[in-house]
């Protein structure tokens, strides 16, 4: 496997091994993609990790505690922010123990590249929903009390609400005892904030953090 000492075959190995892994994270294909992914990164480190290398399996660990902040940002957190975390680890537990600069470059674009091809499996396969919290996808039922699709959306603008979930910039606000979702556009709020309806497109609902919420901040 000395052929691996080449960075542009370095590269294609561990973009190949991101996309599989990630394609396991965002679509249900009953663990393939995991077993591919698994074992194309299990030849790249096995590879940079040798006696001689310096480099020691805590690299490698770096990576798989990369993919379990992942899995659990997705699962629980869904803001991102530990996601984020993750790449970082992933990215230097590959990048590490390559040979040099232009090496572990390659391989961490190679990382971000694979990971954002691996979105084109879910035009494909069944997806898994994960970060579902952070789109106006995830409808709440109007059975629950959420009214996602209401014409009578118009006559919330320029009413006062409260934020019943985190904005991320997503979430959910109270009207009147009704629960709509809304998006704050860059603003994050927390959940208990008072917010304006600045404006109604479609079912697209815009709020803003009051003012006076501010002053008292």
């Amino acid at each position: 496997m000395d052929i691996l000492n080449i960075a542009s075959v370095g590269f294609f190995v561990v973009f190949l091994g991101t996309l599989f892994l990630f394609g396991e994270l965002f679509v249900k294909v009953k663990g393939l993609f995991a077993i591919i992914g698994i074992g194309i990164m299990a030849t790249y480190f096995s590879f940079h990790i040798t006696a001689g290398s310096g480099v020691g399996l805590w690299v490698a660990l770096l990576y798989i505690c990369g993919v379990a902040l992942i899995v659990i940002d997705g699962k629980f957190i869904t803001d991102g922010t530990v996601a984020l975390l993750g790449i970082f680890l992933m990215i230097l537990g590959i990048a590490i123990p390559t040979p040099t600069v232009v090496y572990g470059f390659l391989v961490a674009m190679a990382l971000l590249l694979g990971a954002a091809a691996s979105l084109l499996f879910m035009k494909v396969f069944p997806s898994r929903n994960l970060w579902s919290k952070m789109t106006l996808k995830d409808r709440l039922t109007g059975d629950l009390g959420y009214n996602s699709l209401n014409d009578s959306y118009k006559d919330l603008v320029g009413k006062s609400a409260v934020t019943a979930t985190p904005f991320r910039p997503i979430g959910t606000i109270e009207v009147d005892g009704k629960y709509f979702s809304a998006t704050s556009d860059n603003q994050w709020l927390d959940a208990g904030a008072k917010v304006e309806v600045l404006s109604v497109d479609g079912t697209r609902i815009v709020v803003r953090k009051m003012e006076n919420e501010n002053k008292n901040e």
